[in-house]
């Protein structure tokens, strides 16, 4: 009887775990299946409404986290907002018969350049001169936001929202009395009258240098943003720092009632609620019987409806790669411009012999000097190559980044891009106090003056010192002989408009680091006429990075996840251990330059709800 037991109970288990594999591989199958397949096409329908509603941050692309990318999709809170995605979606509906208005909803639009906003304007008022008409409709406005409603035929608030516009400012923490408490002394070397990046480590505040050259790029980019809203608005140039500067007594005047002092001010049109929105909007393209709404098509079904990015026939290829984010040596990882994988990029795109031309779209604040100058390289060999490159500057090319452009044939920015900040820095901290405070000594011999000299536990020598600062100063000789020499300079002009210094795209023209002003599509219309292709027979194709057969699965699984309606298929947490976990160290990938020397510029301008 015993013996009967026990083995019915072994053969249940057996069975029991041959169903749990034959269980996991079929599940298995099935999401491959679906991640390669791919959700079902949306319909457009006739007469619909194109509700354009960019979440989170515009991004150049996305990035391929999956970790990161199933946790935002969990919380329902998606984090980018790819800007070439949006601008494709605008320009489709403004020729297609079955778009008939868009309706820019901005709620959860929380980051963008101003670049990147110019270009989105551009979009919008190329909609706009379809004949279609174009509402916006926020619960409130920040600053970024308004920028984009305001460039609509009509712009609606809630009558319990807002528009807040504060101006336009840079601030950042200073650490010196923390290092000083910490017992850490940071050893600076640079080489520019601006080139701030390094103050934090040294000061407690900005440097009378560095506060006069912020606030000559900062009121350039208010200039621009002013000067966009008041066109539109149909507004007076001072209006919008009249309303900043008076609006403790203007909202005093108005009782308190922020969507009143708007509408006073002539900032929104009308004062509406979503139900009064929807009535409207329903009145001019119809009912929906299922939601009781108006007929619309979200931009993200829009896209995927009209065939994504690549629904293009034309026989020419534009090669793109995008650099995003702050650069370093080695691979590519999120958040990071890896030197090495963009050299790849453009050494591929100069081997297929398909693309003709190719595009640099650069967003990056710099970084490290030898991943730069790794990308320049490229860049010089493939033009040298006869194969034209032309980069495209979003919201920040600026000193890592301006380094890895240089030597395009044409260079393309926005009138508020960020660029620049020519000159370089290195940094070498030193801990010994640090570790003396917790009874830690360092000692020991070697075989020559220098040896352990650049030790973090050890005191930096006057010869050592020297030793780093003639390196760095050797590092800007040669960036600044490089830029005259790419640009068609003399190296003492160059010089006078380096030293650090941060260039808006406006005066980067009048001093010719850059050649036109534009966003990314003319660029690459200049990439295709250099190379000999008719105007508008080009497709823009982006050169992917290699990718392990692993991460492209997940890639797909995790676009196929981002369909689904979280409300109606909650995702378990199981589903969680088949992505990656983001790396927290990332903040500090990028500072890992084999001579610690660093062209990066901290210039990135946060238009989003702090102003």
């Amino acid at each position: 009887m015993v013996k009967r037991i026990f083995t019915a109970l072994w053969y249940l288990i057996v069975v029991l775990w041959r169903a749990v594999i034959a269980l996991f591989v079929l599940l298995s199958l099935a999401l491959l299946f679906f991640a390669i397949k791919g959700p079902p096409t949306p319909h457009v329908g006739d007469s619909v409404a194109l509700v354009w509603a960019p979440r989170g941050s515009v991004v150049e692309h996305s990035e391929f986290e999956p970790g990161a990318l199933l946790r935002q999709f969990v919380e329902e809170k998606p984090q980018q907002a790819p800007l070439r995605d949006l601008i494709t979606v605008l320009r489709r509906g403004a020729s297609d018969s079955r778009i008939t208005l868009a309706v820019l909803q901005l709620d959860e639009l929380r980051q963008a350049g101003m670049a990147q906003l110019q270009e989105l304007g551009g979009a919008i008022r190329d909609f706009r001169a379809s004949g279609k008409k174009v509402i916006a409709y926020g619960q409130s406005y920040n600053q970024l936001q308004y920028y984009l409603a305001a460039l609509a035929d009509k712009v609606y608030l809630d009558p319990l929202g807002a528009v807040l516009l504060q101006g336009f400012g840079v601030y950042q923490h200073y650490f010196k009395d923390a290092l000083d408490e910490l017992g850490v002394k940071v050893h600076v070397f640079r080489v520019g009258q601006y080139k701030a990046a390094v103050e934090p480590f040294m000061r407690n505040n900005m440097s009378t240098q560095a506060r006069r050259e912020n606030r000559i790029w900062l009121h350039t980019l208010w200039d621009v943003y002013k000067a966009d809203v008041a066109h539109s608005r149909a507004l007076p140039a001072s209006a919008l720092d009249r309303y900043i500067d008076n609006l403790p007594a203007e909202l005093a005047a108005h009782d308190g009632d922020t969507a009143a002092l708007a509408r006073s001010a002539g900032l929104v049109d009308k004062l509406v609620t979503p139900a009064e929105l929807r009535a409207e909007l329903a009145s001019v393209v119809g009912e929906d019987p299922q939601t009781g709404g108006f007929r619309q098509i979200n931009s993200l079904d829009y896209l995927r409806a009209s065939g994504g990015l690549q629904a293009n026939d034309q026989p020419g290829k534009v090669g793109l790669i995008i650099m995003e984010g702050l650069i370093a040596d080695g691979e590519s990882q999120p958040g990071i411009v890896g030197g090495d994988t963009i050299a790849q990029q453009i050494r591929d795109a100069r081997r297929d012999s398909s693309i003709a031309a190719l595009v640099l779209r650069v967003n990056s604040p710099g970084g490290s000097a030898t991943a730069s100058e790794a990308v320049r390289r490229e860049v010089a060999a493939t033009r040298q190559a006869g194969k034209p490159v032309v980069v495209s500057m979003s919201a920040v090319a600026a000193s890592g980044g301006y380094w890895a452009a240089m030597n395009a044939n044409q260079i393309w920015a926005q009138a508020s891009t960020l660029t620049g900040s020519i000159g370089i820095f290195g940094l070498l901290p030193n801990v010994q106090t640090t570790l003396e405070k917790l009874g830690i000594h360092t000692d020991g011999v070697g075989t020559h003056s220098l040896t352990g000299a650049l030790r973090a536990d050890r005191p930096l020598s006057p010869e050592s010192a020297r030793l780093v600062q003639l390196v760095i100063e050797q590092g800007y000789q040669r960036f600044i002989h490089r830029v005259a020499q790419a640009r068609g300079m003399s190296v003492e002009a160059v010089d006078r408009i380096a030293q650090g210094r941060v260039w808006s795209g406006r005066d980067a023209k009048r001093l010719g680091l850059v050649d036109h002003l534009g966003g990314l599509h003319p660029a690459a219309e200049a990439a295709a006429a250099l190379s000999g292709l008719p105007k508008n027979r080009f497709m823009l194709v982006p050169v992917p990075a290699t990718q392990s057969l692993r991460e492209r699965m997940l890639q797909h699984f995790v676009a196929l996840v981002q369909q689904l309606d979280t409300k109606q298929r909650p995702i378990p947490d199981w589903l969680e251990w088949l992505v990656l976990r983001p790396n927290e160290t990332r903040p500090l990938a990028w500072l890992r330059d084999p001579q610690a020397i660093y062209a990066y510029c901290p210039c990135w301008l946060d238009l989003g709800e702090s102003g």
